[in-house]
């Protein structure tokens, strides 16, 4: 290995591990009782109590702010808009969502993603559909921007259409830009371009997943803070410990709120001069208090999108289950890279620098063992209703497009704080209070942050001020 002399085949033997991605955080892996930690009060029985183990995983510690999604959509204006306008007008937040009947929200049309006093709140009016393709566009942008650190490539600002860095495209080599310089090809002697092999780049930025989402939430390894012993010392009905929504310990934030929601009917933010939780929309990404991995706000402020299809039930029979306890989740869509029938190869990406992907079909899947179709919304899924095939409007609200959102928001009452209570809205449908924050794999060992932890970045890879959290 790692010799000219014998073929040249390399390998990372002396490999760090994987460094933190930008603004995100380790989340180390674990099991729990995934579900419902209070009563069901609606009576849906939706997220039924069962045991699942979650992989490591890194999550970004905040929710996408105005000023993140502005960068994107700059970035999609210049690159694409003088060609393909329809790209850059599909990537726009519904503004519209602020408005009420009853309501006088216009100044929140108007202002509430450009203006400057909210750059830093969370993005709403993103559908889940949108908010996929931004985190598609991080992958993209993250991995540019340590290949041009290295000084691997030159900075591209200007990139057009299909000439714009794209991680599949540039693994396939049909990324066409003339690199500033190459590694060391050790079977020709000369320079090549970075392989996934080299653990140089990052895997894909994606939604995470409701199991990793809730996991997140809870922080169950906070409980075990003083414990020898693997147990859970108490179960958490909220992303904090107790049975309360107000700070209990005695000390100046005595009764102060943990999150940012509606206390009651027509009570937002409390009164004038001592406020529950100090706005009647939404706060700072970085405000109120974080749960025991650092993330905020993961109750309250805006809900947020989750990777799963919504179903109502997780399984049908119940000694099937072990086998999809690891990394549970519904809405698996298999794709894989679209080759040419005759000699296998990719095909050439497309007008907008991507490689092209085909479904599998179930033909296909159907010669394997360990799946047999390519999609697979409705897989041991018993209920009544997915009999019906989730015909919307006919026999159910639910439909193949119903995505998973959760986490409370600030027009919603303290029960949707809970981590294992869930909602569901059309992927391409929007709303005030619902914003996201995005998730990736963390490859390797469950155990700690690579020795580069200690490079601090923000969340597109240049070194970021300092910012206090309220409180």
């Amino acid at each position: 290995m790692n010799d000219t002399k014998w073929g040249g085949f390399e390998t990372q033997s002396d490999y760090e591990g994987q460094e933190t991605p930008p603004n995100m955080v380790l989340i180390p892996g674990g099991n729990f009782v995934m579900g419902f930690t209070e009563e069901d009060v609606p009576y849906d029985w939706d997220n039924i109590p069962r045991r699942v183990t979650v992989s490591s995983f890194y999550m970004d510690q905040s929710e996408m702010s105005n000023e993140d999604y502005l960068l994107y959509l700059d970035w999609t204006r210049v690159s694409y808009a003088a060609t393909y306008p329809e790209v850059y007008r599909d990537a726009l937040p519904d503004t519209l969502v602020w408005r009420d009947e009853l309501s006088f929200n216009e100044p929140y049309v108007q202002n509430y993603l450009r203006h400057p006093a909210t750059h830093k709140h969370p993005v709403v009016g993103v559908s889940w559909n949108q908010a996929r393709e931004f985190a598609r566009w991080r992958t993209d942008r993250i991995n540019e921007a340590i290949l041009i650190d290295k000084g691997i490539l030159n900075p591209s600002p200007e990139a057009k259409d299909d000439q714009v860095f794209v991680t599949d495209s540039y693994f396939a080599g049909q990324y066409d830009t003339e690199p500033r310089k190459g590694l060391k090809d050790l079977r020709t002697g000369g320079e090549r371009q970075v392989n996934l092999t080299d653990g140089i780049l990052q895997p894909e930025v994606r939604l995470p997943t409701e199991a990793e989402w809730e996991y997140a939430a809870l922080a169950l390894p906070g409980l075990q803070a003083n414990e020898k012993d693997e147990n859970y010392t108490d179960r958490r009905i909220y992303p904090w410990s107790g049975t309360s929504v107000r700070y209990q310990r005695h000390d100046k934030y005595q009764g102060q709120m943990y999150a940012n929601f509606k206390r009651r009917g027509g009570d937002y933010m409390g009164i004038a001069g001592k406020p529950n939780d100090g706005s009647s929309i939404t706060t700072e990404v970085l405000e109120n208090y974080p749960n025991d991995f650092g993330l905020y706000n993961m109750a309250g402020n805006v809900n947020e999108w989750v990777l799963d299809l919504y179903r109502p039930l997780t399984t049908q029979d119940l000694s099937d289950v072990e086998n999809h306890e690891l990394n549970a989740y519904r809405g698996n869509n298999f794709r894989d890279f679209a080759r040419d029938p005759v000699d296998g190869t990719l095909l050439p990406k497309d007008s907008l620098g991507r490689l092209r992907y085909e479904y599998v079909k179930d033909e296909d899947a159907a010669q394997r063992d360990n799946y047999k179709q390519g999609r697979v919304y409705d897989y041991l899924d018993g209920d009544e209703q997915s009999l019906a095939k989730y015909a919307t409007n006919k026999h159910t609200l639910i439909s193949d497009k119903a995505r998973v959102y959760k986490g409370g928001s600030w027009a919603d009452r303290a029960y949707w704080l809970s981590p294992g209570t869930r909602r569901f809205m059309e992927e391409d449908k929007s709303s005030r209070t619902v914003g996201f924050r995005c998730a990736m794999i963390k490859m390797g060992s469950e155990g700690g942050d690579s020795a580069r932890k200690g490079r601090t970045q923000n969340r597109f890879g240049s070194s970021p001020k300092k910012r206090r959290a309220r409180r």
